[in-house]
């Protein structure tokens, strides 16, 4: 308050502005950005989700599988929700889908480091069925706080669940899949989820399709 009476003050009397070293405007720049603590970070993210207990999924569960990969990542993978494998062992996409997922990965020329994966919730549904709305409810809302920390430049949305969630909508992934759509500026394609992959290996074309067009929007070069 002191240094904007000052300033304020110092207008009055005819004061138009200054010549600051580099130095100075740095210091400036600095005041303007937000306090540490205000900085949404994915650290912040999982102490606030603690050991949930926002949903019954939380009855069942082994481990909450909160996500894993780059915190500065150009692209994130959203899946639908953990499985057995990722239910024991804490992270995403481990298992027979994650291992395919690992291939798609490496095919559009990244590794599993340089993006970021998760899921639409962060619990094992029993029996792998799909998310109940009411725990898609509770859990969306730090799904969308990863999002605003990493802050990805494009979103591959794996599955029904995980493409009509981001885009609110109710259309099915055959309709949305095979282009772009949007989700609070960031750029979203929706494709087949993996373990649906698994079940019909005949959508790998069209998966790859999507993977190409991901590649183009990215920048990557396209092997002749």
């Amino acid at each position: 308050m002191e240094i904007d009476r000052t300033l304020k003050t110092m207008a009055t009397e005819g004061c138009k502005g200054f010549d600051c070293s580099p130095l100075c405007l740095e210091t400036l720049d600095r005041w303007q950005s937000p306090a540490p603590s205000a900085i949404i970070n994915l650290e912040t993210i999982r102490r606030e989700l603690g050991t949930c207990q926002r949903c019954a999924l939380a009855g069942q569960r082994q481990h909450i599988v909160f996500g894993a990969g780059s915190s500065d990542a150009r692209l994130v993978f959203v899946g639908e929700g953990p499985g057995y494998e990722e239910d024991r062992q804490g992270l995403p996409f481990v298992g027979a889908a994650g291992q395919l997922l690992t291939k798609i990965i490496a095919a559009i020329k990244l590794n599993r480091e340089d993006v970021y994966i998760c899921n639409i919730v962060k619990c094992r549904p029993p029996e792998n069925r799909n998310p109940a709305p009411e725990e898609i409810t509770a859990c969306f809302p730090f799904l969308k706080k990863q999002l605003t920390a990493i802050q990805p430049e494009f979103i591959c949305a794996l599955g029904s669940f995980a493409a009509q969630t981001l885009l609110n909508t109710s259309a099915p992934i055959s309709r949305l899949r095979g282009s772009f759509h949007d989700y609070q500026g960031i750029k979203v394609l929706p494709t087949y989820h993996p373990a649906y992959l698994l079940r019909n290996p005949a959508k790998k074309r069209d998966v790859w399709a999507d993977m190409q067009m991901l590649m183009q929007a990215m920048g990557t070069p396209l092997d002749e």
